[in-house]
């Protein structure tokens, strides 16, 4: 290799090195407060109907109250929607839950708990598993999928629809069924259940509306 040779070479690696430099120097500067104006939203997920055996089929009705849902102005607009979905569940022999934290009331008597129907009153949070024998009643009763509805997304939507996902369950997740404080919050927790989150939901979570959810004749 000649001396020209030889120069040219060690310019090249002097300008690679610098060029890692700075690119180092401007990815590290950067963070999610400083990229926020500029990122892009994903596009939405895509939307997919199911047809449920209702024995196997658990509807959770959660934390849909007066004392929050009542105060969300994105929430009440769910309350007919989550009726509808409810009746359909309830003819077909599905198993309706509810939590109701504090002895909350429930927003509407007309999605009230029927008799003899689950009904959880000491647990708040956002994991409706986490403290209580939850689990053990689905799977006592022989439940395999479960559709999660109620407020807010961010939190009872991700928490518990993610908690049923990693337990085995098959998660309907009906994004009109599930209210928080303003639309941005339900997109990211649309999203997180669509396969933005943990890739256990990529396979056991499916988006949906509630007028896609039909059951099948028992």
């Amino acid at each position: 290799m000649s001396d020209t040779q030889r120069m040219r070479s060690s310019l090249r690696a002097i300008a690679a090195g610098v060029l890692l430099i700075l690119s180092l120097s401007t990815s590290q500067a950067a963070d999610v407060i400083a990229d926020w104006s500029s990122a892009a939203l994903p596009p939405p997920p895509d939307l997919k109907a199911v047809g449920l055996d209702g024995k196997t089929t658990a509807l959770l009705i959660l934390d849909v109250m007066k004392q929050n849902c009542g105060v969300r102005p994105r929430c009440p607009a769910t309350v007919p929607k989550i009726k509808a979905l409810m009746d359909r569940a309830r003819a077909a022999g599905a198993l309706v839950a509810y939590t109701l934290p504090g002895n909350g009331e429930i927003m509407d008597p007309g999605i009230a708990p029927h008799e003899g129907e689950l009904v959880k009153q000491e647990q708040g949070g956002p994991d409706k598993f986490l403290g209580t024998d939850l689990d053990q009643r689905l799977k006592a009763r022989g439940i395999k999928t479960v559709i999660i509805t109620g407020t807010s997304a961010q939190g009872i939507g991700i928490g518990t629809g993610a908690a049923s996902a990693q337990r085995g369950y098959n998660v309907i997740y009906p994004i009109d069924g599930v209210a928080s404080e303003s639309a941005f919050q339900e997109a990211y927790a649309a999203y997180h259940m669509a396969g933005g989150g943990p890739p256990v939901t990529t396979k056991l979570v499916t988006v949906t509306r509630t007028d896609m959810i039909s059951f099948k004749p028992n």
